[in-house]
C-alpha cells in the first residue's frame, strides 16, 4: 500500500508563486517531468533525517469539495494548494511521516502567515497551523472528515 502525506496550504497566490517560495524555503530542486499537468510543479530534496530523497509535487487541491454536504465536509476543503510528499525508494510509512513533519515544521517557521494542514494517508489529520491561533498537533490524530469537525474546527480555515 502506498503511503501518502500531504501538506495543504491556504495560500492566496497562484500555484506557480507558491511553488517558487516553497522551493526557496525548502531548498528544492526542480524536476522536469513531461507527465506533469498544468499548474503542477515537481521537486526533490534530501530527506532531513535519512540518506534518502523526497519527491514533492505542488498542485491544486484535487480532494477539496467546493460545496460539500454536512456529511462531506473536510478540514482541507478551503486549502487550494496540495503539497504531496513522498519518500523516494523503498516505502517506509513512519519515516515518510517524520520527514513530512519536518517539512511542515519548516514551512510553519518560514511562513507562519499561511494556514497549513499536515494529513497522513488522506485519512489522518496530524497537525494544523492557523495564523493568529497557532499550531496544533492532534494527539491522538483524528480524521479530517465531518465526524471530527468539532475537534478540528478551531484550527482550520472556516
Amino acid at each position: 500500500m502506498s503511503a501518502n502525506d500531504n501538506v495543504f496550504l491556504a495560500a492566496d497566490e497562484p500555484i506557480g508563486a507558491v511553488a517558487e517560495w516553497l522551493a526557496v524555503v525548502l531548498d528544492l530542486e526542480p524536476v522536469a517531468d513531461p507527465e506533469l499537468k498544468e499548474h503542477e510543479r515537481l521537486f526533490r530534496t534530501s530527506a532531513a533525517g535519512a540518506q534518502r530523497e523526497l519527491g514533492l509535487l505542488v498542485r491544486p487541491n484535487r480532494y477539496a469539495e467546493s460545496a460539500p454536504g454536512p456529511d462531506e465536509i473536510q478540514a482541507l476543503d478551503k486549502y487550494p494548494v496540495d503539497l504531496d510528499i513522498r519518500l523516494v525508494g523503498p516505502k517506509d510509512e513512519n519515516l515518510q511521516l517524520r520527514e513530512t513533519t519536518v517539512v511542515f515544521d519548516r514551512l510553519v517557521a518560514a511562513r507562519s502567515d499561511v494556514p497549513m494542514l499536515l494529513i497522513h494517508n488522506l485519512d489522518t489529520l496530524v497537525a494544523a497551523h492557523l495564523p493568529g491561533t497557532g499550531t496544533h498537533t492532534f494527539s491522538p490524530p483524528i480524521t479530517p472528515d465531518a465526524p471530527d469537525l468539532e475537534t478540528w474546527r478551531p484550527w482550520v480555515v472556516g
